[in-house]
């Protein structure tokens, strides 16, 4: 894996200690989903019935519904375009590398606004958010989308254990 797990220390950096963690469960994610076959990716190993790349997915739009469309407010195509059945999906022509690209380019919009952005400023109007009252901060969305990578990471692991043996850390 390229990024080591981000052990507790001294700073109190909180949008870069933010941006370490998304960064190391982002890259858990793509490694646990490296090496699979197509058919491996795309076939279920729990009762509910997600797939491993439908997971991957659904990690890119859950960010993209949280950062572009809810906290900067702009408008995107289909922001649960990873549901469009109530349920996890991915065409037969996306590929693994496909959604794991989709997934780091997601996280480099992550980092951008992170980078703009002071972590108590509240989401902006118009997109996911339309009442003033109940706009998240930064800092909460960032916190919502890092304990949705946690435990989706924690999902994967599982996943990729019952499929080929291979566990994580």
């Amino acid at each position: 894996m390229t990024v080591a797990f981000p052990e507790p220390g001294p700073s109190s950096d909180v949008p870069a200690l933010f941006l370490t963690y998304l960064d190391f469960y982002r890259e858990t994610i793509a490694d646990r989903i490296a090496g699979l076959t197509d058919a491996q990716a795309r076939t279920t190993q729990v009762p509910s019935g997600w797939t491993p790349i439908e997971l991957v997915k659904h990690l890119t739009f859950m960010e993209r519904r949280w950062l572009v469309w809810g906290f900067l407010g702009e408008q995107v195509p289909d922001p649960w375009g990873d549901q469009p059945d109530g349920r996890w999906h991915v065409g037969p022509d996306e590929t693994v590398a496909d959604v794991v690209d989709a997934l780091r380019a997601g996280g480099g919009r992550t980092r951008d606004i992170v980078a703009s952005t002071t972590l108590d400023t509240p989401a902006a109007l118009g997109g996911r958010f339309t009442d003033a009252a109940s706009r998240p901060t930064l800092a909460a969305i960032l916190f919502h989308v890092l304990q949705e990578y946690a435990r989706h990471a924690g999902h994967l692991d599982i996943v990729r254990e019952l499929i080929d043996g291979r566990t994580g850390e």
